[in-house]
């Protein structure tokens, strides 16, 4: 569980109530108060029995709902939040969200099979199910509760199931699938460390070298808004460029 420490009182027009604070993040006042009491959120201001929050409430709010988004699990938030003091203003806390944004729109949700099952409108044995794992669209999580209710296996979908089932109806051997998918995965997942890696020792080191000034926290949120989606282009630019060139190369 994280620690509270000493966080920077917020100017008296930019307080807001814990009603206030949930229409401005969208989450809601039970969760805000549940985040509160695992350490997540440092203390409000009182006035009186009143608890005030600002700016860094919301800006720390928004980003475990940011991590929460992306899939992390309740103790992996509080490990990665453990790196962020309650004394971080909202700019730092800008920049992490910037830098913890997907580079591409993920829709992570959890279901049961029977809801698996009516999203791709029939039943799906478990050799349907494996193949759309080995496919990147599912991940199977085991026997669990959902909803508040016990249930059977939970599902966690990676997005519209749609491209899945075409693959899988399309025709094409489940070893060729699968196997594609694991050389992509492969290859993607190098590329990524290595881009990260690059973006650490060229633009973030530089940024912690000098002492992480506040005046560099907004520009680097914007670069990094801007890097994503030019970057993922370029990917998918460079690997269609790559697979003409090949076949140029193996007709020649």
């Amino acid at each position: 569980m994280a620690v509270p420490t000493p966080q920077r009182s917020a100017p008296e027009r930019e307080l807001l109530t814990i009603d206030q604070l949930a229409d401005r993040s969208g989450v809601t006042v039970r969760t805000i108060r549940f985040y509160a009491g695992r350490g997540l959120l440092p203390p409000p201001q009182l006035r009186g029995r009143t608890g005030l929050y600002g700016p860094d409430h919301l800006a720390r709010l928004k980003l475990v709902s940011e991590l929460s988004a992306l899939g992390f699990t309740l103790a992996a938030i509080e490990r990665y939040l453990e790196r962020v003091p309650h004394s971080a203003g909202a700019g730092e806390l800008a920049l992490q969200r910037a830098l913890l944004t997907p580079w591409v729109p993920e829709q992570l949700e959890e279901v049961d099979r029977a809801e698996l099952d009516r999203r791709a409108g029939r039943a799906l044995d478990d050799d349907a199910v494996d193949a759309l794992e080995a496919l990147g669209a599912v991940e199977r999580l085991g026997h669990g509760e959902g909803n508040g209710e016990p249930g059977g296996e939970r599902i966690r979908l990676h997005g519209p199931l749609g491209p899945g089932l075409e693959m899988l109806d399309s025709g094409l051997p489940a070893t060729l699938l699968r196997d594609s998918h694991e050389l992509i995965e492969k290859h993607t997942t190098a590329l990524a460390e290595d881009l990260m890696a690059l973006f650490q020792r060229q633009v973030l080191q530089p940024y912690r070298d000098a002492g992480r000034p506040v005046e560099e926290r907004s520009r680097l949120a914007a670069m990094m808004s801007r890097l994503k989606p030019i970057t993922v282009q370029g990917v998918v630019t460079a690997f269609g460029r790559a697979v003409n060139r090949t076949i140029r190369e193996r007709i020649g």
